[in-house]
C-alpha cells in the first residue's frame, strides 16, 4: 500500500471518528435546545403529535419486521432515530471536511442549516413524516432551523477538538 493511500485512510477514519462523535454531541444538544423552547413556548398546539424521529422508526420497523414499534418502545426508538441519524451526518460531514475545509464555513452553521433544509424542509415531507413547508407555521420553521443551527455549530466545534486531538504530531 502506498503512502498516499495510507494517508487517504487515515484522514477518512479521523474525519469519520471526529465526525460521529461530533454528530452525537450535537444531537444532544439539539434536544437540550427543543427540551428548554418546548418550556418557554405558550403554545401546545401540536404537542400530541408524535415526533417525527419516532414515525420514522416505526416506519424502518414496519419495513424490517412487518410490524409497528410498541408503545412503550416508541421514545427510545425515536431518540435511536435521532441520534443514529446525528451520527450518520456527522460522519458525512467529518470525511467532507477532512478533504474539503470549505465545508466548515460559518463555524458549521452552514452544515446546520443545509441539513434543516435538506431534512426538515425537503425529505421529512416527502417521506409523509410531516406537512408540506407552506402548511407549517412560521414557528415551526424557526424552531426547525434553530435546532439545525445549534446542530451544525456543535458539530463542527466538537469535530475540530476531536480532529485535532487526533491528529499526528508534526
Amino acid at each position: 500500500m502506498s503512502d498516499d493511500s495510507q494517508t487517504t485512510g487515515a484522514r477518512i477514519a479521523r474525519g469519520a471518528l471526529a465526525g460521529v462523535i461530533g454528530g452525537i454531541v450535537a444531537s444532544f444538544a439539539m434536544d437540550g435546545l427543543q427540551a428548554l423552547l418546548a418550556k418557554m413556548s405558550d403554545d401546545d398546539s401540536g404537542s400530541d403529535e408524535e415526533p417525527t424521529t419516532t414515525k420514522a422508526a416505526d416506519g424502518v420497523a414496519r419495513v424490517v419486521t412487518g410490524d409497528d414499534i410498541g408503545e412503550a418502545n416508541k421514545p427510545l426508538a425515536g431518540q435511536a432515530m435521532h441520534y443514529g441519524l446525528g451520527a450518520a451526518l456527522g460522519l458525512a460531514y467529518g470525511v467532507a471536511a477532512a478533504f474539503e475545509p470549505r465545508v466548515t464555513t460559518a463555524s458549521g452553521t452552514l452544515f446546520g442549516l443545509t441539513t434543516a433544509t435538506v431534512l426538515d424542509e425537503g425529505a421529512v415531507p416527502a417521506l409523509g413524516l410531516a406537512d408540506a413547508p407552506w402548511k407549517t407555521p412560521a414557528s415551526g420553521h424557526l424552531y426547525s432551523l434553530a435546532s439545525h443551527l445549534v446542530f451544525g455549530g456543535v458539530t463542527e466545534l466538537v469535530r475540530a477538538q476531536v480532529d485535532r486531538t487526533l491528529a499526528p504530531a508534526d
